[in-house]
């Protein structure tokens, strides 16, 4: 019933406020000092302090939001689970709770709101957890490879023996000195068919023509807005283009709705694609609802995840390849770039006379969910960040090792996603519009993540594992990118932290049989399963 699943997460949440003050205190301490120190409280970076802590280690959680959960707390609804039977441990835990509150066994549509409940529940029954939110990290201080403390920016330091980045954008990382890299490979750096521009992306592309100039046929009077001036590139070239962002909304049509109100610097000659790419639909004889330009996936209670679909919709392409290395302040500038461009998005969808009426009527009676993000005035508090730094690490999960679908020696976790990027950029080809970036291709199976590719080459850094931002190329991370696969890999990061911790060992010279031992004693799931799921 709703009130009791209210009346459950309303405790929950009291416990979570009451155990965090008591281990803040009353904020007159300036340092903190931990076994392991976790730097990103996603989906990830939770699974990594509740594995650690579960080891006996005292840890310490950074958020530098006020938000915890990532985007499993933030609008993705539906999870991207690939193939259940490789989902274990405490992903499988957080997905049980999640399910226990609607009375089931287990759940992959959850409501944002359940879902923070859920991680508040779990980190509320660790007192070995120290929480600390809304503490942006400035800086890193390493000595002999070793990070030995953080600088946040409320002036705190925290020291630990291990830590763990598992931010969505690999800032410990990149403080620490750690290679990283940004944007697309070539094919020629790892050997990768997929990898670089791609020049053929029939899936959420412009199926017919669409005129990218603002008087239709006159190049002179320059390109729409959203169609970037560079060419396309050759086949195969690798560039800085980062994968489009967007904010996973929650929408209602029930009678708790509230409207996407307009964006104050809205103009709907921003939105002059989405009205040619809705003629050319009608054009083909095409009815055109709503589903045709965003994906709208039912959850409980009456809700939907939001999501992009088609070659024109929620992603704002172009958007995001100054974010992974831009400062806080720049960052909430391509924030609001988003957002005010999805607000826009449905203003024009709601208002434009040259859309169909039926379409206007429909796009009319979505709202945003009055009962979710309350503190954020119902928008998601998270920009979901596909990609952005990746380590180049001990071991760089390519191409390859998503062909040979297989376990490796040093597995500690496994993915099953398709290699799914979204479109990175939207460029004129032949004198009309055209996304490029996009990959929706299957992988050969389940594959296994090395645990060398959560580890850092022992020359730059001995104690950091990085779970979220791990050593992948573009291609293999766009499948392992998905939020039960950062829990999976968040929970054996915290377990081999604090294994290093406890034994003062470099992260590098960890046992990884001990590692996979504790692991799959927990439910992690290491190797391909004999039986795999359809899904």
């Amino acid at each position: 019933m709703p009130w009791v699943r209210s009346w459950t997460l309303l405790k929950a949440f009291a416990l979570f406020i009451l155990t965090a003050l008591a281990l803040l205190g009353d904020g007159s301490q300036t340092d903190f000092s931990a076994d392991v120190c976790v730097y990103g409280g996603t989906s990830a970076g939770i699974a990594a302090a509740l594995a650690a802590a579960r080891e006996g280690s005292s840890v310490i959680l950074i958020e530098p939001t006020t938000h915890l959960g990532g985007m499993s707390a933030s609008g993705i609804g539906l999870a991207d689970r690939g193939k259940e039977s490789t989902i274990g441990g405490i992903a499988r835990e957080f997905y049980e709770g999640a399910g226990a509150m609607y009375g089931k066994e287990i759940a992959w549509r959850i409501e944002p709101d359940v879902a923070a409940g859920v991680f508040r529940r779990m980190l509320a029954a660790e007192p070995n957890i120290k929480i600390a939110l809304g503490s942006r990290l400035v800086s890193a201080q390493v000595s002999s490879r070793r990070i030995e403390n953080l600088l946040l920016a409320n002036g705190c330091r925290v020291s630990a023996e291990v830590f763990v980045d598992a931010s969505y954008e690999g800032d410990l990382m990149a403080a620490a000195g750690v290679s990283y890299f940004v944007g697309r490979e070539s094919r020629d750096a790892y050997g990768e068919s997929l990898a670089g521009v791609r020049t053929r992306t029939p899936k959420h592309q412009f199926v017919d023509f669409v005129d990218p100039y603002v008087v239709k046929g006159l190049s002179s009077s320059g390109l729409l807005p959203g169609i970037m001036p560079e060419p396309m590139g050759r086949p195969g070239d690798g560039d800085g283009s980062v994968q489009a962002y967007t904010y996973r909304l929650c929408v209602t049509k029930a009678a708790n709705r509230v409207p996407i109100e307009k964006p104050d610097d809205y103009d709907p000659a921003n939105y002059e694609l989405v009205a040619r790419h809705v003629a050319s639909l009608r054009s083909a004889g095409k009815k055109v609802r709503m589903r045709d330009l965003v994906q709208l996936d039912a959850l409980p209670n009456g809700k939907f995840d939001l999501n992009n679909r088609g070659p024109i919709s929620t992603d704002l392409i172009g958007g995001s390849s100054d974010y992974p290395n831009a400062t806080a302040v720049q960052r909430q500038v391509i924030a609001k770039r988003h957002e005010n461009y999805i607000r826009g998005l449905f203003t024009y969808l709601c208002t434009e006379p040259r859309l169909p009426e039926s379409l206007r009527r429909e796009a009319k009676a979505f709202g945003l969910a009055r009962d979710e993000f309350t503190e954020t005035n119902n928008w998601p508090p998270q920009l979901y960040v596909r990609e952005a730094r990746r380590m180049v690490g001990a071991y760089v999960v390519t191409q390859r090792d998503l062909e040979q679908s297989a376990s490796t020696s040093t597995s500690i976790g496994m993915a099953s996603y398709m290699i799914d990027s979204h479109n990175c950029r939207r460029v004129v080809v032949n004198r009309r519009v055209v996304n490029e970036g996009d990959l929706q291709i299957q992988t050969a199976g389940p594959f296994a993540i090395p645990y060398e590719a959560i580890t850092p080459k022992s020359s730059e850094c001995r104690n950091l594992l990085v779970p979220v931002c791990l050593s992948a190329s573009h291609v293999a991370f766009s499948s392992i990118r998905m939020e039960p696969v950062f829990m999976v890999l968040g929970q054996s990061a915290g377990v081999a932290a604090a294994m290093a911790a406890r034994g003062n060992h470099d992260v590098q010279e960890l046992g990884v049989r001990t590692l996979q031992d504790k692991l799959r004693s927990q439910g992690q799931i290491l190797d391909k399963p004999a039986k795999i799921d359809r899904r």
